[in-house]
């Protein structure tokens, strides 16, 4: 998977595509695998790098969602019960169960929350992650030994499913481009072809190079996300928005203050909103705010209140209480709430069911929806686009098809374990060369080699690219990151065949970006 074979692939089409999908995120990526296995002729444009939005920036989880369950979406739930199941069988490299615990600190906390939890069980079905369970005070503590123990009464402990957003996005890229199709990051759609009323293509521009492509299509499908009213308007600049974009933040702390194998999930803050304390990747991550905001920004920035809602209750969920200097890294995506103008209480009232929409010109639109259901979403979305396109009917076979890298003892990978399958080919890559087995920082275990195989391997084009969605180590501890930038930069320019002014430019992009990950008082 390479920008230069894919780039070949676009200009030598001479024939409009079955299908072009403009957005590079999880819905995006769905929607290529799901064409692409089908035997469509498919091509998806991203106008940055795959997951650069809302998809690399999630909480983490792949999950029936027991908020929802709570605001009574019992068909949303069972869908992404049923999904979540799937992920595991087709990405077990990325994809593992994670035993959450309620902690109860009222009377009727436990029986009420362990009959809840027993309902989740029950719809999860064959596919459940294991059985909840009530806890005594002591076997919460035991289990989660930093909790505040003040007035503690017990807790439930339950099983839902995490998982590693971004690495999974690219090896879904690699999965559609092994299905057949062609993909182009930095290549921005800029307008749609039209003859008369009918959308029939798109305009775009390569970023990289600045080259317009005009590009025809059967059917052009809208997977943008939070920029999902962006591309509507390309279409009809009158069209009522159907997009209300919700800001989630996460703040990561060090593993110390939650340490073991147990997350907290805390089903009902001051405001309502559930918040989560997950072990991830050796740190703790703590989320989530939910806020409406006007505008969808390529890096949204946290808000002060924001900041301050996550660490005040973690302090008070926890023994130890953190600062804003125990932040390694924070963190804000975009969720793509359909919006709702009779819903009450604000964006946490809003379904995130998906939404499938095709305008009079043809254009099909999918929004909304979560990451754990990206599968069906992607599902439904070709099925449409197909009749609409007039192709030949072809049955569905994502539901168990594995994923590129797929590997269901990635753990014997150590360090690498992210790359499932292809871990023992990046392990030869590394023995080739000892210089690639040196470490990008004292303190963290990403290694030169995983710089070269995500530019040779990965389509990465720059160095956020490595740092934040090929490791993760934006998101793990920021300012270590920063200071592995003039490296990744080296490598990446040896690789891709830049200068030094190339480099310089991008370790100065990367730590610009890098800085907003940081709490300014820290």
């Amino acid at each position: 998977m390479t920008r230069d074979t894919m780039l070949s692939a676009l200009q030598g089409a001479t024939d409009p595509w079955d299908l072009v999908i403009v957005g590079g995120g999880a819905t995006g990526l769905g929607c290529a695998i799901e064409a692409a296995s089908r035997g469509y002729r498919t091509l998806l444009l991203e106008q940055d790098d795959f997951a650069k939005g809302t998809s690399s920036r999630s909480t983490k989880l792949v999950h029936g969602g027991v908020r929802y369950l709570r605001q009574g979406n019992v068909s949303l739930v069972l869908e992404a019960l049923k999904e979540r199941g799937r992920l595991l069988h087709n990405a077990p490299h990325l994809v593992h169960d994670l035993a959450f615990v309620v902690p109860n600190y009222a009377w009727w906390e436990g029986p009420f929350y362990g009959v809840g939890m027993r309902v989740y069980d029950l719809m999860a079905g064959r596919s459940g992650f294991g059985r909840s369970k009530n806890l005594s005070k002591e076997e919460t503590l035991e289990r989660l030994p930093t909790l505040e123990p003040d007035g503690l009464d017990g807790g439930v402990v339950y099983y839902d499913g995490q998982f590693d957003d971004a690495r999974l996005a690219i090896n879904m890229a690699q999965t559609a481009a092994d299905q057949g199709a062609v993909l182009l990051t930095y290549c921005e759609v800029t307008g749609l072809v039209k003859e008369g009323m009918e959308v029939v293509g798109v305009e775009a521009r390569d970023r990289e190079t600045g080259a317009e492509h005009t590009i025809r299509a059967r059917v052009v499908i809208n997977a943008t996300g939070v920029w999902t009213d962006t591309v509507r308007r390309m279409d009809d600049p009158a069209v009522r928005p159907m997009m209300q974009a919700s800001q989630g933040v996460h703040i990561v702390l060090d593993k110390s203050f939650l340490p073991g194998d147990h997350a907290i999930m805390v089903p009902k803050t001051d405001d309502g909103r559930v918040l989560f304390a997950i072990p991830w990747h050796d740190v703790v991550v703590i989320g989530t705010t939910d806020t409406p905001v006007e505008t969808a920004d390529l890096e949204p920035r946290p808000q002060q209140q924001e900041i301050d809602f996550l660490l005040r209750h973690t302090a008070r969920y926890l023994t130890k209480d953190p600062t804003p200097a125990d932040v390694k890294s924070v963190f804000v995506g975009l969720r793509p709430l359909v919006a709702d103008p009779d819903a009450e209480g604000g964006t946490a009232a809003l379904s995130r069911d998906h939404v499938l929409h095709i305008a009079d010109s043809g254009l099909v639109t999918i929004t909304g929806g979560k990451w754990t259901t990206y599968r069906k979403m992607a599902e439904d979305t070709i099925d449409q686009a197909a009749m609409l396109a007039g192709l030949d009917d072809q049955p569905s076979v994502t539901a168990t098809l594995q994923l590129h890298g797929a590997h269901a003892h990635a753990e014997v990978f150590g360090d690498l374990a992210a790359y499932g399958a292809d871990a023992p080919e990046l392990q030869a890559l590394i023995r080739e060369d000892a210089r690639l087995g040196d470490r990008l920082h004292p303190d963290r275990p990403v290694v030169a080699g995983q710089v070269v195989w995500a530019a040779r391997e990965e389509m990465a084009r720059t160095v956020e690219d490595v740092l934040a969605r090929r490791t993760r180590e934006l998101l793990l501890d920021a300012r270590a990151s920063i200071a592995m930038a003039p490296r990744v930069a080296s490598l990446l320019a040896e690789e891709l065949g830049r200068d030094a002014d190339w480099e310089a430019a991008q370790v100065e992009a990367y730590r610009a970006i890098a800085t907003g990950y940081l709490l300014a008082d820290a």
